[in-house]
């Protein structure tokens, strides 16, 4: 009969192990070198306007009930911005902003495309009563109002006033009307229409009609 052998004796102990510490915050924390979510900032984003459009109240939205509009955790909303107002500009920024490079093919092309997109803008049902709410109650907002008007509004305006100059330097404008004037003159019809005439149609020829109008009558003569 065989001496009966201990466990120890007869199996290999294994190497005793590490552990290193788990932080119990790092799943909420985002990984460097990793792209943010194009997916998930989108539908934040689009849940954002969709909200506004609903509400028509900035008071009535929440991040909160963004994250449920989403379909993504509040942390994934606080990762990429650091309160409601900054998500709200940055989701009218998205929704109000201009091409970032026009065509440059003439100066007419390019003032199409601007209205175009404004036009568009106006019909986009996910920011249906945005410009009305931006217009109204933002101005309740001291400190949403400034940010909305320094990072959508004034971005937008440069865009459409660089163009302008470039026409006024060229000889294709008249040089002796306000750059300001101007801007209003190309823009002011579209906001009309969707501000102060809501039931004005928005037809795809009028970007044209505006330009050709305006060009008509502020165009340097040769």
């Amino acid at each position: 009969m065989q001496p009966a052998t201990s466990p120890s004796a007869a199996e290999p102990q294994a190497a005793p192990t590490t552990h290193t510490p788990v932080d119990p915050g790092a799943a909420d924390k985002p990984r460097r070198g990793r792209p943010r979510s194009e997916e998930a900032e989108r539908a934040i984003l689009d849940a954002t306007l969709r909200l506004l459009g609903r509400y028509r109240s900035i008071a009535a939205i929440s991040v909160e009930a963004v994250a449920q509009e989403a379909g993504v955790g509040k942390a994934t909303i606080y990762r990429r911005w650091p309160g409601k107002e900054a998500l709200i500009v940055a989701a009218v920024e998205d929704a109000e902003a201009l091409p970032a490079v026009l065509p440059g093919h003439s100066l007419r092309e390019d003032l199409i495309v601007v209205l175009e997109h404004l036009r568009l803008q106006a019909l986009d049902k996910r920011g249906d009563g945005l410009m009305g709410m931006v217009a109204g109650e933002m101005r309740s907002h001291p400190e949403l109002h400034r940010r909305y008007h320094e990072v959508v509004v004034e971005k937008r305006r440069a865009l459409l006033r660089d163009l302008l100059q470039r026409g006024v330097d060229s000889g294709e404008l008249l040089a002796d009307l306000p750059i300001d004037v101007l801007m209003d003159l190309v823009t002011g019809p579209i906001l009309v229409r969707k501000l102060v005439r809501e039931n004005a149609s928005l037809d795809p020829e009028l970007p044209v009609q505006i330009v050709d109008a305006l060009l008509g009558g502020i165009r340097a003569r040769s």
